[in-house]
């Protein structure tokens, strides 16, 4: 069995950019992505707030990334990692079909997922009107009603690329305020097809094989929307929980490391937004991949 220098969990930016200054250091990497290469950031209609790019889609960076880690000699696996174990070389990395990977030193770059809204049927109705992201399943709705739960940027986000492609959009969010940018907000003030439902939580998802409405509560009052999409957009939670013996996790399940992306055992590193951290942009995370790759680099150095 090949033994990497560095495995890298999750194909992300913080794990792509973590491949490329590992590479770059001259070590043997493998990045283990479930998914697909890029990450969350591939759900984003438009990034305007990379350096250096005025404006990209999610899909092309994320893209970018991967192209330029595979250019610099970094080895790819689509597989899902289901635990770790310590061995005497460093770790055995074992994925959920069985596939075994064996490295030095291993950086975390999970990511975090979409928190469920928690609503009866939920999980039985994603996929028929239920989803999370609106970049990814928005078209499906052309020109029908949907609803966007949430108050964040995402949420805003979502809302704006959904009034774009369909006849109603209604943004449900529990406050009496948002708490993304007030430019995305006055500029979904202006859309006609867009409506704001404040001071509302979703309490039913109406509709038996697919979704036909959602029945909210707002400020003591029943009401249904007749939507037939709804995407969620109330923020993530980490997937740290089968790295849980070798780290330390805060209340919200994040790993509680440091700037030096540091775990409490020896030769673990994490990186990118399931780190426990006050702000997980696009920018933190690959600073976070680089920090982490260093910090890998140093490590073996030491060892010899």
């Amino acid at each position: 069995m090949v033994l990497y220098d560095i495995i890298i969990i999750g194909g992300g930016p913080a794990g792509l950019t973590a491949a490329v200054y590992a590479r770059r250091a001259g070590k043997r990497v493998l990045v283990l992505e479930k998914d697909a290469l890029g990450g969350q950031i591939t759900w984003s209609p438009k990034v305007e707030n990379f350096p250096s790019v005025l404006s990209v889609s999610g899909a092309e960076l994320g893209n970018r990334m991967a192209e330029q880690a595979m250019e610099q000699g970094a080895e790819v696996e689509i597989e899902e990692v289901s635990a770790l174990e310590k061995t005497e070389a460093g770790w055995r990395v074992r994925c959920l079909f069985g596939a075994e990977y064996e490295g030095r030193t291993v950086i975390l770059a999970t990511g975090a997922k979409p928190r469920m809204l928690g609503v009866d049927r939920e999980e039985e109705l994603v996929g028929s009107g239920v989803g999370y992201c609106a970049v990814c399943d928005g078209a499906f709705f052309k020109g029908e009603a949907v609803a966007v739960n949430g108050g964040g940027n995402s949420a805003l986000q979502d809302a704006m690329l959904l009034s774009e492609i369909c006849d109603r959009v209604y943004l449900v969010h529990r406050r009496d305020s948002f708490r993304g940018e007030e430019k995305l907000v006055e500029a979904l003030r202006e859309k006609e097809n867009v409506e704001f439902v404040l001071n509302a939580r979703i309490t039913a998802l109406l509709g038996e094989d697919s979704l036909t409405g959602i029945t909210v509560e707002q400020e003591g009052e029943s009401r249904e929307l007749p939507v037939s999409g709804l995407f969620v957009a109330i923020g993530h939670e980490p997937d740290n929980g089968a790295f849980a013996d070798f780290m330390d996790l805060d209340a919200r399940g994040y790993a509680a490391s440091g700037e030096d992306c540091r775990t409490r055992t020896e030769g673990l590193f994490v990186a990118g937004d399931c780190r426990a951290k006050g702000i997980h942009q696009l920018t933190t995370a690959v600073s976070d991949g680089a920090v982490a790759a260093l910090a890998a680099c140093a490590f073996l150095d030491r060892q010899g």
